[in-house]
């Protein structure tokens, strides 16, 4: 799968996900200090989804309507940041295509998948 990391996305996540054969950009290579909708719209434009820590991204898509392949967004304490390269890894290998069009949430122990289209 396709995936755009954003700047703020753990880099243990990018290497993680490449390491597992995915097509993993990462903002900070490509366009560092993009703002959120610049992320967004590369993303839409090159057909992949976001990994994302900032909330701001729910606003995007929920309030203002910002049209995604999809965005997963990180939510991990210091406490448990060892743990989420692994998590996200199983998520997609787990998930997989059903991760297009959707909105999803990843904690320790949960994920929530929400519909964006």
């Amino acid at each position: 799968m396709r995936f755009l990391a954003d700047e703020n996305c753990d880099f243990a996540v990018v290497r993680a996900l490449r390491d597992a054969g995915h097509d993993v950009l990462a903002v900070s290579e490509v366009t560092p200090r993009a703002d959120d909708e610049d992320v967004i719209r590369l993303a839409l434009d090159d057909q992949r989804i976001v990994l994302t820590e900032d909330k701001d991204f729910g606003q995007l898509v929920y309030a203002h309507g910002q049209k995604t392949l999809g965005v997963v967004l990180l939510r991990f304490p210091a406490s448990a940041r060892r743990l989420l390269p692994d998590a996200v890894r199983k998520l997609i290998e787990g998930k997989g295509e059903t991760l297009k069009g959707a909105f999803v949430v990843v904690q320790p122990g949960r994920t929530r998948i929400g519909r964006t289209l």
